[in-house]
């Protein structure tokens, strides 16, 4: 399976939520990889705390593979390669977990032929090695995503499942720059069609992920005053209704994540030693592994 992880906007939390979704299932038994098509901030190393990779590679990363310039990017076992000590060794029962980097200080680039024929040689490798693959995009349209929505259309890839994954904040802001992605006269859906890709099985294939959302009954907000109590609660319910509006219901939403300290200052990979030592919030836990779960749940993308 193929997952592709895009955003509206920076910020959404796409890159730490996705690695954290790799991480849970990687320790469910999967084989998982992680691709860092964020070819302007390939920072998925800094997550996965490889410090020789954290803001990319400098021996080869994917980047250079598209173009060229190596015969294979390289890859990183996490579970060997992390400078965290609660991720090594790998865990009993844990699956591969591989990160493909991007290249260090590099940037956007056209996406020619020889690039896309790359582009499919590598989503081919990665389906047959790995249970679930996961490319990270960049934040908004980009020449990544208009690479695989081109390759992802292509007869080579017609009987492998691919799937998409839309982070947005909770906010009216995202709320409707998400939707202008996915649904706007550049969007995904309307850029896919162009490449070949069947109307219907494309947007079935795509799911919409709430980041930091705050729930207005959570007792962390019980120091709220009354009347800003009462304003999240109202907020809370406008946005949904927003959402709806814009195509963004409960329907097509894989799941969402609360909003978490860690996340919010450190931008991590949250383990099981973390909620034990009360760092991190259970509930946080809960989302990454109901999200995980959800991916390869047919009954949660079935025609809508």
């Amino acid at each position: 399976m193929l997952v592709f992880a895009m955003s509206d906007k920076g910020g959404t939390g796409r890159s730490v939520t996705g690695c954290n979704l790799a991480y849970r299932r990687a320790l469910t038994g999967s084989d998982v990889c992680y691709v860092d098509f964020d070819f302007g901030s390939p920072t998925a190393g800094a997550i996965f705390e490889v410090k020789s990779a954290s803001t990319g590679t400098l021996r080869g990363g994917v980047h250079s593979f598209l173009q060229g310039r190596i015969a294979e990017p390289v890859r990183l076992n996490v579970w060997a390669e992390s400078d965290r000590d609660d991720l090594k060794p790998r865990p009993v029962n844990a699956g591969q977990l591989v990160l493909f980097p991007g290249d260090s200080g590099g940037g956007e680039f056209p996406m020619n032929q020889e690039v896309v024929g790359r582009c499919l040689d590598l989503l081919l490798k990665l389906e047959e090695e790995f249970e679930i693959s996961f490319i990270d995009l960049s934040a908004g349209r980009s020449h990544a995503i208009e690479a695989v929505l081109e390759v992802t259309g292509r007869a080579e890839l017609s009987q492998i499942v691919t799937r998409w994954m839309v982070f947005h904040r909770w906010t009216r802001q995202h709320i409707m720059a998400a939707a202008d992605l996915v649904f706007g006269e550049r969007g995904l859906v309307k850029t896919g069609i162009g490449y070949g890709h069947d109307a219907g099985k494309l947007r079935d294939s795509i799911r919409f992920v709430r980041t930091a959302v705050h729930d207005p009954g959570s007792p962390e907000l019980s120091q709220l005053r009354a009347a800003q109590a009462a304003w999240l609660v109202d907020t809370n319910q406008s946005l949904k209704e927003l959402a709806t509006r814009y195509g963004l219901g409960r329907s097509v939403v894989l799941g969402q994540t609360p909003m978490d300290h860690v996340l919010q200052w450190q931008e991590q990979l949250i383990s099981n030693q973390d909620t034990t030592k009360a760092i991190a919030n259970s509930d946080t836990v809960a989302a990454f592994e109901e999200l995980a779960r959800r991916l390869t749940d047919d009954s949660v993308w079935e025609g809508l």
